[in-house]
């Protein structure tokens, strides 16, 4: 029989302690958020730091209009999204897509993309990842992209190092949910 997982209260939020099954509203969990970067919900894979599940991470994500989700690159693992709400952008492979609620956007492995919010509010973006290879020098790399870099979403040299992709911008900060960033 496999436990239930205990939710233990921190000053950002509500996060799973131990292994086992859980149940937590989105609204109650652990966020981070940096201006112009959107927020992210960390309750079900902190990307931005150790990573809680071996082989499957999810994060909502919701931008603002001109926000981008990351910066363009490629992940060894295949990944999903699912537009909930609003509208974005997706720049994959040197293309640039319109999205709307309820798109779904599959990346098999290696595919290069990006996801910027777009429209006059909030979107919100379910982003589900594979961990099988999510570590390692080869399990993700950040792309020069034309396309990319008018969204303000491209390094500016080829790097697998994270560090070095995300160094001009903010670091999105632990915070607790904040009223209108999930719909209704």
């Amino acid at each position: 029989m496999v436990p239930e997982s205990k939710l233990e209260k921190t000053e950002h939020g509500l996060v799973s302690k131990g292994e086992g099954w859980f149940v937590l509203g989105m609204r109650d969990a652990v966020w981070r958020h940096a201006d112009g970067r959107g927020a992210v919900c960390v309750a079900l894979d902190n990307f931005e730091g150790e990573r809680q599940f071996e082989q499957l991470g999810l994060n909502p994500f919701v931008l603002g209009p001109g926000e981008p989700m990351a910066m363009y690159h490629w992940e060894a693992d295949q990944e999903g999204f699912l537009v909930v709400s609003g509208e974005a952008v997706l720049i994959i492979e040197g293309e640039e897509r319109q999205l709307r609620a309820w798109d779904f956007v599959h990346c098999p492995p290696n595919t290069k993309h990006v996801i910027i919010g777009a429209g006059s509010g909030p979107c919100l973006v379910i982003a589900i990842g594979a961990r099988e290879r999510s570590t390692g020098p080869d399990s993700i790399g950040f792309t020069v992209d034309e396309v990319a870099k008018r969204h303000g979403a491209s390094v500016e040299e080829d790097t697998t190092n994270g560090g070095v992709a995300y160094a001009r911008l903010p670091r999105r900060e632990r915070t607790a949910y904040r009223d209108g960033w999930l719909p209704e």
